[in-house]
């Protein structure tokens, strides 16, 4: 169980006692060896699949797993083709693959107006991606539109059916689940491609994640750079290139770990158990506190007020230097969260999160926005 202090599940959330358990129990089986310990072991492919496919609402034949997010945006970017609009104020992981795979030749990267250097400062945040700003910087040439489903400085929830709405049936949107998959009771429908990394939210730990596809998406994404994995007759060593898997695990690169593939099948599997709906309602209440508490000291609130827009993600904005101070006597007392800079300290509680953690760390934010310097 993670310390009742622990505010910081967007940067990592501690797997859960069952994630170890099955980690524990994969490990002790390969240590044993024999004929059919293989099989066994990459089984927990299947089952993982499987368990992100009901999360997800897709087949799972259109699921591919993969090590994080960063990896599956790689992937993703180097397989579109044409002019890709993204919002610079992205996390570096949705900005980095498609600034690679246009140097590659690729396709051609659009930054969205109004986003990118010179943008923030002080206590202000970047303009949230809505359906508005999209709409207006759409160009014949843009086939594609990459987008968070939750902006890792804010918590800021993206209209993801708006923007489905403005793009149209053709273009491909790419969605960086990461901060909301698990977090937030949402319709993942609007996405071509839904990628999330399971370190975070979803409490797998890290070298987990998944690629979830549209019909749309399957069909328009090339697995430029699957390999061997992705292929039929993986065990026939001739030297040729072999036709593609049917489905969405033509994407893969090689076989993954069984122990990491385990733990996301686990974790997943405790989220569909226990209900999206009532994790999320408890990261929405928690989160909501916080923002109380936030506001009660005096502070700048940077993340949506109204429950429907933010998750669980809560940032406080302090005067220009003053959050470093802040931070560190929130460390000293016992409270884990973010440093985002001199000026914003950013809260993200999970279900778990004791009702007396809020008490606490109220308490504590009231001192640090008092106190001198």
């Amino acid at each position: 169980m993670e310390d009742p202090l622990y505010l910081n599940h967007a940067s990592y959330s501690p797997p859960t006692q069952a994630v170890a358990d099955t980690v524990q129990a994969l490990l002790a089986s390969a240590m044993r060896g024999g004929p059919t310990t293989s099989a066994e072991l990459h089984g927990e492919h299947a089952r993982a699949r499987a368990a992100v496919a009901r999360l997800a609402g897709v087949p799972a034949e259109r699921v591919a797993l993969t090590t994080s997010t960063s990896q599956g945006l790689l992937q993703t970017a180097f397989g579109v083709r044409g002019d890709v609009l993204v919002s610079l104020d992205e996390f570096p992981a949705n900005v980095y693959p498609w600034r690679r795979a246009e140097a590659a030749g690729r396709l051609r990267v659009h930054a969205l107006p109004g986003s990118g250097p010179g943008m923030t400062s002080g206590t202000v945040s970047p303009s949230p991606v809505t359906p508005e700003r999209v709409a207006d910087a759409l160009t014949p040439a843009i086939g594609a539109v990459a987008v968070s489903a939750v902006d890792f400085r804010t918590g800021y929830r993206a209209d993801l059916a708006g923007i489905r709405s403005v793009i149209g049936p053709d273009r491909l949107l790419v969605v960086d689940g990461i901060q909301g998959f698990g977090a937030i009771d949402a319709d993942w429908s609007p996405a071509d491609v839904l990628v999330v990394g399971g370190q975070k939210w979803l409490r797998a730990g890290w070298g987990t994640g998944f690629m979830a596809f549209s019909e749309r998406g399957l069909a328009q994404v090339e697995p430029t750079l699957g390999s061997w994995a992705g292929a039929e007759d993986q065990a026939r060593y001739d030297g040729t290139i072999h036709p593609l898997l049917a489905g969405a695990e033509r994407h893969a690169v090689t076989n993954l770990s069984p122990f990491t593939s385990g733990a996301l099948a686990t974790a997943l599997e405790g989220i569909t158990a226990t209900g999206i709906g009532v994790i999320a309602a408890q990261i929405a209440s928690t989160a909501g506190r916080l923002a109380d508490a936030i506001e009660a000291a005096g502070l700048a609130l940077l993340s949506p007020r109204a429950p429907a827009e933010r998750a669980g993600i809560v940032v406080a904005g302090y005067p220009a230097g003053a959050a470093i101070e802040a931070h560190a006597r929130l460390t000293a007392a016992g409270v884990t969260a973010t440093l985002h800079g001199d000026d914003r300290i950013r809260f993200s509680p999970h279900s778990t999160t004791p009702g007396g953690t809020i008490d606490r760390v109220a308490e504590l934010i009231g001192r640090s926005a008092s106190a001198p310097g």
